[in-house]
């Protein structure tokens, strides 16, 4: 019988690693961060905590009479979810709404995140939408944060959408008027807004979260959270310059995508900074680069869904032959293709044991050049040793930076890992105590990032209550029950442009556009067909739900890989099996899901929503 080492020689005749070495290397460094807490080591950005999710640094509050409205449809969101809902509502010619928003402006996560170096992570041509339609071309293959929220803005003035804008303003409950057959939305200013539908575009990078640490609130130095990012405090802008931190101790604690981007600002100008790290971040080259304008000029109409689909299809694993992005997201992808398409022609069928083996190894490869490169971008031996992240490569979302690594050479930049306590152990009143020790500073800046998978309470601070006034977290209490991720029985003309029972996809704004696309559809038809009300079906809503659950079922190898992956929000804190399946994504991925909606739009019965 054929042994594992010689099966692996005959595949990989070159393989210079011992795979389950590196198995075993990652079991172990997950073991020691998994906490029995899991998401509930982090603490709400609410109550006591509030000033760091509802202070805005970049206006001034406003003070203003109530609002009364009656109108078509209440958007609440203004990030590119909203953005794009309203966009394709005006498309169809359905005018009167209003995007609600607690903001100062549109931006969504964008307004929010102004922190120093931020900048998408996938590449401008896909993720900036609308390009096609507004003939916008990006300055580089990867946009910084101020040109991501001037596109914002861009297509709030392409489609005329500052007129329908109510910025500043955060919804506190949104109710069903069974008589008036029509949303009653509540907001902090004490508006009466009456709308036929709402569309929750609130968004997964929503509301900020915070490290559940004992004596979180004994500190008395200086705090924020890196979406409210205070440059009073620290000097500078998004570029750098951050001067005002030359005389400041500074910690910084948590570091995945955000902290890549800002801990090599913050080194380069505090007196001393602390990075707190328990999981180092997969960091890989960014290799940005201007726009070609001659090839931005060369393309067709419908080049960005086009090349959208590609990236969706490379990353499943669908397309590896013309890879149109070609980045740090699908390189894992095509060295699988390679590997498949390079077999040794006497091997046998292909069986999906086979793919399976191919693919992680191909992963080990992968993280062995990304440890690698720690090596080579980092001088400090001891901090490079404990940069170098031990688990597969989408077990937390890659990141892409040239600055990150090498900020741990200089003298002044401290790396304080607390993998083996699995977190800082307390906050001070004069500073922060890990592995014993207590490091005393004058500003902790929390880079904790968002309530992107917990409950749907937490990321969302106000609530929805439907027929017979019941709240919406009530009928999601044993797991979301919807039609398509985007509607629920007894929540009449409500939709919301999220990730709950849908398909995901590294990048959520074309996502989010096809379920744009769908829900303006669905309002459209209500209108076309002179009826007041859509609401899916008990049975429809009931058979997603179970399909759902039976795709999920059928996931099998995708849960096991959550499962021996290092703990964050991919896998609920290392806890997965705790999540409810219900809850789970459609497992064909985005492109079958958008051919789903594609072909239940087009086939004009509205299949499971009942009109009246």
């Amino acid at each position: 019988m054929t042994t594992e080492r010689e099966r692996l020689h005959n595949m990989f005749p070159d393989l210079d690693f011992d795979p389950q070495a590196l198995r075993e290397k990652y079991r172990s460094e997950r073991d020691k961060r998994v906490r029995e807490d899991g998401e509930n080591q982090y603490i709400e950005a609410a109550s006591e905590f509030a000033e760091y999710a509802d202070t805005d640094p970049y206006v001034e509050e406003i003070n203003r009479d109530p609002l009364g409205l009656n109108i078509t449809v209440a958007i609440i969101g203004a990030g590119f979810s909203g953005l794009m809902t309203a966009a394709r509502l005006k498309e169809r010619g359905i005018t009167d709404i209003r995007i609600i928003e607690s903001g100062g402006d549109f931006g969504g996560t964008w307004y929010w995140n102004r922190y120093p170096g931020a900048q998408c992570d996938i590449e401008s041509y896909c993720y900036l939408p609308l390009l096609d339609e507004i003939g916008y071309m990006p300055k580089e293959k990867y946009s910084y944060a101020p040109e991501i929220f001037e596109h914002t803005q861009r297509i709030g003035h392409h489609f005329g959408l500052y007129d329908n804008a109510i910025f500043q303003t955060r919804v506190k409950e949104v109710r069903w008027l069974e008589e008036e057959q029509c949303w009653q939305v509540s907001t902090n200013h004490h508006d009466d807004i009456k709308a036929q539908f709402v569309i929750q575009a609130t968004g997964p990078a929503n509301r900020p979260k915070l490290p559940g640490i004992p004596g979180i609130k004994s500190f008395k130095g200086h705090t924020f959270h890196t979406s409210r990012w205070d440059y009073d405090y620290t000097g500078g802008d998004h570029k750098g310059g951050l001067t005002k931190l030359a005389d400041k101790k500074v910690a910084i604690i948590g570091t995945g995508a955000t902290a890549i981007q800002c801990v090599p600002f913050l080194g380069k100008h505090a007196e001393k900074l602390f990075v707190f790290q328990r999981t180092p971040s997969s960091v890989d080259l960014r290799g940005n680069k201007p726009t070609d304008e001659a090839w931005y000029k060369s393309l067709e109409p419908g080049w960005q869904r086009e090349r959208r689909e590609n990236f969706a299809a490379v990353l499943f694993g669908q397309e590896f032959a013309n890879d149109l992005v070609n980045d740090g997201w699908t390189d894992i992808a095509r060295r699988i293709g390679l590997s498949l398409m390079n077999r040794n022609a006497d091997s046998g069928n292909l069986d999906m044991a086979e793919i399976a083996l191919r693919a992680e190894i191909a992963d080990f490869q992968k993280m062995n050049e990304i440890r690698a490169r720690v090596e080579a971008e980092c001088d400090n031996h001891e901090a490079a040793e404990k940069l170098k992240p031990w688990y597969r490569q989408f077990c937390k979302r890659p990141t892409f930076n040239d600055d990150y690594l090498a900020a741990f050479s200089r003298a002044n930049v401290a790396l304080v890992d607390v993998s083996g306590s699995k977190g800082v152990e307390a906050i001070t009143e004069k500073g922060i105590v890990a592995n014993g020790v207590e490091y005393e500073v004058d500003c902790i800046i929390y880079s904790t990032g968002f309530e992107i998978t917990t409950a749907a309470h937490r990321r969302v601070d106000f609530d929805t209550l439907g027929r017979n006034g019941e709240s919406l977290y009530d009928h999601w209490a044993k797991g979301y029950r919807t039609l398509h991720g985007l509607s629920s029985h007894g929540f009449p003309n409500w939709f919301t442009i999220g990730i709950n029972q849908n398909a995901l996809s590294p990048n959520m704004t074309s996502m989010f556009d096809d379920q744009a696309v769908h829900v303006s559809y669905i309002i459209d038809e209500v209108k076309k067909r002179g009826k007041q009300v859509a609401e899916p079906t008990t049975e429809a809503e009931q058979q997603w739900v179970d399909h759902i659950v039976e795709l999920a079922g059928s996931g099998t190898a995708s849960s096991r890989f959550l499962q021996d992956c290092t703990p964050g929000y991919y896998n609920r804190e290392g806890q997965p099996t705790t999540a409810n399946v219900q809850n789970s994504t459609y497992v064909p991925g985005i492109i079958a899901f958008n051919k789903l909606l594609k072909d239940w739009r087009e086939a004009g019965t509205l299949d499971g929503v009942e009109l009246s």
